[in-house]
């Protein structure tokens, strides 16, 4: 069984073509990605949330495609450009009537004005009108009666009437778009970066990041998966794990998950951030820890920032005291606060003023260091100086309390990559897992289980520990995509002379 279900235009490009025969009305997409639907209408709020757009054209041809906007519902990946009503009520006498209540099968889309009426039931019966005997309306109005049915009438001159029901007899309803009606071509477009190649003008482009954020996808499975998979091949009769619950699984799962993403896998996240006025930063929703920080130079280059170590902190609490250092409290008992005077100096101990009288003081390039420095040399640049403070490209530290990440004054208004990593959790059950470390997953769980359960004998336990840790390595080394040629070039330079 092939694992790729795409083909190239839909992982390039994410999109779907289809040809409409003038008689289907289902169309089932076949992306790695599922559809996410909210509402089909650009006015509608939520029609922004939708992870792809739909476009027709008559031809097929380049410039003619534009933007569908009418009545659609979705199902999973399958796209239904009709909509289902049945009742048990009866029209009026022979020869019927122009208009019919129903109400609407779940999760169906609601009947409006130009949709094609179709009806099938015992004792249905049309009657011709100028259109001849078509058995179906083109619907000029449509009421919703608050009720939970529809009112739905046609140009009964054009359509004639309909008899339905009688006899408590059960009459469905089917009314469907124009679109699908006739010969014609439709596209789903996943949305890109680019907005990919159709809608008439920019408003219609399809922009996002969704077929972006699919390539390199089959190097992953997703949590979901694995844990599909670990209670298929690991749990049952006759194996390790007789039985087990699937919240248990999820949540050694989710631990697995936790755990390798701190030091095994690729879950280093980064952002390109300014540092603004007040030279903090707040930290990302996923944050858990630092991996490194840069400020980017006009032509592009990193250069490492450095964290403040001794040099300052961030208070976590800031009493005020009165005359004998003791913190007051409100009229509730609780400890009244302040402003860090620590953080205000160090913020603002490169402005002028505040540095000896050196010349240096108005330099953007010149940062703290020549606070503490002597006119020729900065604190940290001088002969056998301290190597943790041997850096002119700046300074960061976390401020705990604030749930932010502070600088020195001299990365004021630069660029800034900020590389963290997270737990791998932040979104779903559709956190992806690199296939290289898959198999640590399940080792790592099946020891979890085992582990966590009573009268388990010690042997199996410690079986299972070594081999969750010995895969663990292996997958660590897998993962830390170490390339020869890499390595022949670092190695290189180890047998250069050093110059004084």
């Amino acid at each position: 069984m092939l694992l790729i279900t795409e083909n190239n235009r839909q992982y390039y490009e994410g999109a779907q073509g289809f040809r409409s025969d003038g008689t289907t009305v289902q169309f089932t997409t076949t992306f790695d990605t599922d559809l996410k639907f909210y509402a089909y209408k650009p006015d509608v709020e939520e029609y922004a949330l939708n992870n792809f757009k739909i476009y027709t054209s008559s031809n097929g041809i380049p410039g003619t495609w534009s933007e569908y906007t009418d009545a659609y519902s979705v199902s999973g990946n399958t796209i239904n450009f009709s909509g289902t009503g049945s009742t048990t009520d009866s029209s009026s006498s022979p020869p019927g009537s122009s208009s019919a209540v129903f109400t609407l099968s779940q999760n169906s889309i609601v009947p409006e004005v130009g949709m094609k009426l179709e009806a099938v039931g015992t004792n249905v019966v049309w009657t011709d009108g100028s259109a001849g005997n078509v058995n179906f309306a083109i619907l000029n109005a449509v009421t919703d009666n608050l009720d939970g049915t529809y009112n739905v009438a046609w140009d009964q001159s054009i359509y004639g009437t309909l008899l339905y029901g009688g006899g408590g007899n059960l009459t469905t309803f089917t009314f469907k778009q124009p679109v699908v009606s006739t010969n014609g071509y439709l596209v789903v477009q996943l949305k890109k970066l680019d907005g990919g190649n159709y809608g008439i003008d920019t408003d219609q482009k399809a922009f996002g990041n969704v077929v972006e954020d699919n390539y390199g996808s089959y190097a992953y499975t997703t949590l979901n998966d694995v844990i599909n998979n670990f209670l298929v091949a690991y749990v049952g009769a006759g194996k390790l794990i007789p039985s087990v619950k699937r919240t248990d699984v999820m949540f050694h799962a989710k631990r697995a998950m936790q755990e390798f993403s701190y030091d095994t896998l690729k879950s280093i996240n980064s952002q390109e951030l300014t540092i603004p006025h007040n030279l903090s930063i707040v930290l990302p929703q996923d944050y858990v820890n630092y991996v490194n920080l840069y400020w980017v130079d006009n032509q592009g280059v990193q250069h490492p920032i450095l964290p403040t170590n001794n040099l300052t902190s961030n208070p976590y609490t800031i009493p005020l005291q009165d005359n004998k250092g003791v913190p007051t409290q409100d009229n509730f008992d609780n400890d009244i606060t302040g402003t860090s005077i620590v953080e205000d100096r160090w913020q603002n101990n490169y402005l002028e003023g505040n540095y000896p009288n050196n010349g240096l003081a108005d330099n953007p390039e010149r940062g703290w260091e020549y606070y503490y420095g002597w006119p020729e040399f900065g604190y940290g640049q001088l002969f056998g100086l301290e190597p943790e403070y041997g850096n002119i490209n700046g300074y960061f530290n976390i401020n705990e309390r604030e749930g932010k990440m502070s600088f020195s004054a001299n990365l004021v208004d630069k660029i800034i990559v900020f590389e963290y990593i997270s737990d791998g959790l932040s979104t779903n059950l559709e956190t992806r897992v690199p296939k290289l470390a898959e198999e640590a997953m399940y080792a790592y769980i099946s020891h979890a289980i085992i582990a966590s359960r009573i009268n388990q004998p010690e042997y199996v336990v410690q079986r299972l520990k070594r081999e969750a840790s010995a895969k663990l390595r292996n997958a660590k080394i897998r993962l830390s995509n170490l390339k020869i040629n890499q390595i022949v070039q670092v190695m290189r330079g180890k047998s250069k002379w050093l110059k004084h």
